[in-house]
């Protein structure tokens, strides 16, 4: 059945929603409203002196293109490859940051954190591109003059008082100068709203086409002399099943639902102001199998796709622009795993990285760089960490990208995302360690530095330790192919041994290019754990066994060394029966259409104390494990468990310990507990 493709995500889903962003105004007792205001003139930068690339410094023209004979910050492609003025390859490795495109009409976030302090951490962590979803409406406003007082926390951003959002954009267009950061600009949705890309047009009854057109003219016009912008993702996917009326289709026609028909349209008036930019055309929903055609509205005549991710028609159609300027396209599709739909091709446990590039992304997308036709970026990808199928998905897109060096913007920075969670915690300071650790092999580094896009400032800036300039790089992104697998990772050992757990850790591996992750494997071989670092907690284990691991490792062209000399483990004896019976309260008040996360408190009601406690629980039906915290939690069919810490093992008689969970799914909450086998009390 393919009508659930029309449902992807939830109202609270990936472009965050409007209630989480009220609730989290709310908690910092701002005004859930924002007043409307003509444009004041600019502000005068809150920036001491930036590095200067606002284009003055161009010398020369190639036919109708700028060319800075000191090599700007402009890109064009070339074959697969995206390349700077002086035809060096170049990767864009970035993240998405939403909420300009949102009702709030600014970045979500700065109700907490601090906007330099948030840019400056992408960039120090490898960040050199940041996709900013705007809407067209939004881009209307600014034309007109119209701006808004946007909602934030001048306590944590003073440098934002009496700036309106146009004001807090273009300032921090200077802070991502000032660390080495380019900017793709995303028209994510027509209208301002939180839940708009849900829309499957480029318009609707109160945004137009010629809406769109304009809108982003305005933009190309408003920063053509400023290449901290260097590309535009034309529309956020457009979308539509053979039964919906309007729909996104692509072909040759100039039918006004032809998304092929209208991205070539707006390119060129884009690139009619600024031929510098790149501009990025992304897939659709469904696409004719061959022989069939757009009028048929049989499911079974159509390939279909995440929105945004079937380009299967630009091997027949593909988008072209007058004036010799087709060097600036390149097309964007987006890829998504299991916890935001549960497609086909995730069904069983059969599949891998490699069905899924077979099966998926050849036909949909991957075609166009393994035939030289374009450069792709992976607009976004990313999701829950579920220890299950969803983290498989990620780490075979990983790999992929890796060995492809295809250009991305992981989904997202926003913690709010609610079917994908965030690199940012709720805090808004604290970076999810374990996520970044699969984003980090994907980000472009070259000597053990991150490269910025820029030819003058580092990632990160100009005292940055952690970044170069991508005048720092001799050759580009790309080379001669890396064929020379990784040293064998030394000195494998076991420690802090538990009834179910163990600590691996071993000594790094060296590689010619770079190390991107290590494989924990299994007695059969089997991989139990893929960490990006030199240590790794085997769980699940049963007690009182004895169990053999090996470590190999992996770089970044997917070269795998051999394994390494095995290490045996026999665990501990289980957990004592708790005496006495024990309770469980389970508040789940904070939740949201698509989940919720629940504080959980265990109590010991018995005359011992636990020397080690395993909590576990049904869920109910459609609801999986998201994360969770003071804990390790596992899922196995309908059943979660969370098994103590070593820190949070021992609780008295009369006691109690904290611990959390997330949970993804419909309604219900678990409604009966036991810890150790035993039945708990719900309190």
């Amino acid at each position: 059945m393919r009508t659930p493709h029309t449902l992807r995500g939830a109202t609270l889903g990936r472009a965050a929603l409007a209630t989480a962003a009220t609730l989290a105004l709310a908690a910092t007792g701002l005004p859930a409203a924002h007043a409307t205001t003509s444009a004041p003139a600019a502000a005068p930068s809150a920036l001491a002196a930036s590095p200067a690339t606002d284009g003055d410094d161009w010398l020369t023209t190639d036919g109708n293109k700028v060319v800075d004979a000191d090599g700007d910050d402009w890109l064009t492609t070339d074959g697969n490859k995206v390349v700077d003025a002086d035809g060096k390859a170049v990767w864009m490795t970035g993240a998405n940051w939403f909420g300009f495109n949102a009702t709030e009409r600014v970045f979500h976030g700065l109700w907490s954190g601090n906007i330099e302090t948030i840019t400056k951490e992408m960039a120090e962590r490898g960040i050199n591109l940041v996709r900013v979803p705007v809407s067209t409406e939004l881009l209307v406003e600014w034309k007109n003059g119209e701006t808004v007082v946007p909602n934030v926390n001048t306590a944590s951003n003073p440098e934002l008082v009496g700036m309106n959002n146009k004001e807090v954009f273009d300032y921090w267009l200077e802070l991502c100068e000032k660390y080495g950061l380019k900017v793709l600009v995303d028209v994510h949705s027509a209208e301002a709203d939180n839940s708009g890309h849900f829309a499957p047009m480029w318009y609707t009854d109160s945004v137009s086409t010629e809406d769109f057109y304009a809108g982003w003219e305005w933009l190309a016009q408003e920063y053509k002399d400023n290449d901290t912008i260097v590309a535009a993702d034309l529309e956020n996917e457009p979308h539509g099943t053979q039964k919906q009326d309007p729909r996104a289709k692509w072909d040759d026609s100039t039918d006004p639902d032809n998304w092929k028909h209208v991205a070539e349209t707006a390119a060129e008036k884009i690139l009619a102001i600024n031929p510098n930019l790149l501009i990025l055309v992304e897939g659709i929903e469904a696409y004719p199998r061959d022989g069939e055609n757009w009028e048929s509205q049989d499911e079974d005549d159509y390939y279909f796709n995440w929105w945004g991710g079937n380009l299967r028609g630009a091997a027949d159609h593909p988008v072209e622009v007058a004036g010799d300027l087709n060097d600036q396209i390149m097309y964007s599709p987006h890829d998504y795993g299991p916890l935001v739909f549960e497609q086909e091709w995730f069904e069983g446990d059969d599949w891998d990285r490699d069905s899924l590039e077979a099966d998926v992304w050849d036909p949909n997308w991957l075609y166009l760089h393994k035939e030289n036709t374009s450069p792709l970026l992976i607009g976004e990808w990313g999701g829950f960490l579920d220890g299950d199928k969803n983290e498989k998905w990620m780490l075979a897109l990983q790999e992929t990208i890796v060995d492809y060096e295809l250009h991305h913007t992981f989904w997202c920075i926003n913690p709010n995302s609610g079917d994908t969670g965030g690199l940012l915690l709720n805090d808004w300071a604290t970076w999810d360690e374990e996520k970044y650790a699969i984003l980090e092999p994907t980000l472009w580094q070259e000597d053990g530095k991150f490269v910025s896009l820029d030819h003058q400032v580092p990632l990160g800036g100009v005292d940055s330790t952690t970044g170069i300039s991508v005048s720092d790089v001799a050759g580009g992104s790309s080379g001669t192919p890396d064929t020379t697998a990784p040293t064998v990772p030394q000195d494998l050992a076991a420690s802090d041994v538990t009834s179910t757990t163990a600590e691996l850790t071993w000594s790094a591996s060296t590689d010619d290019v770079r190390v991107t992750r290590y494989e924990v494997l299994d007695s059969a071989g089997a991989v139990v754990g893929t960490p990006s670092g030199t240590s790794f907690t085997v769980d699940g284990l049963t007690p009182e066994t004895e169990s053999s691991f090996s470590v190999r490792a992996r770089d970044a062209a997917g070269n795998r060394s051999a394994p390494s000399d095995a290490v045996t483990v026999t665990t501990l004896a289980g957990p004592p029966e708790p005496e006495g019976g024990c309770t469980v309260e389970f508040d789940a008040s904070n939740r949201w259409s698509s989940g919720y996360t629940a504080n959980i408190q265990v109590q010991n009601d018995g005359d011992a104390a636990w020397s080690a406690w395993e909590l576990e629980f049904e869920a109910p039906a459609g609801q999986s494990l998201a994360n969770g915290w003071s804990a390790t939690w596992t899922q196995t069919g309908s059943t979660l468990s969370a098994t103590s810490m070593p820190w949070n093992g021992t609780v008295a008689a009369g006691g109690s310990v904290n611990l959390g969970v997330q949970i993804n799914g419909g309604a219900g909450t678990p409604d009966a507990f036991t810890v150790n086998g035993e039945a708990c009390s719900v309190g």
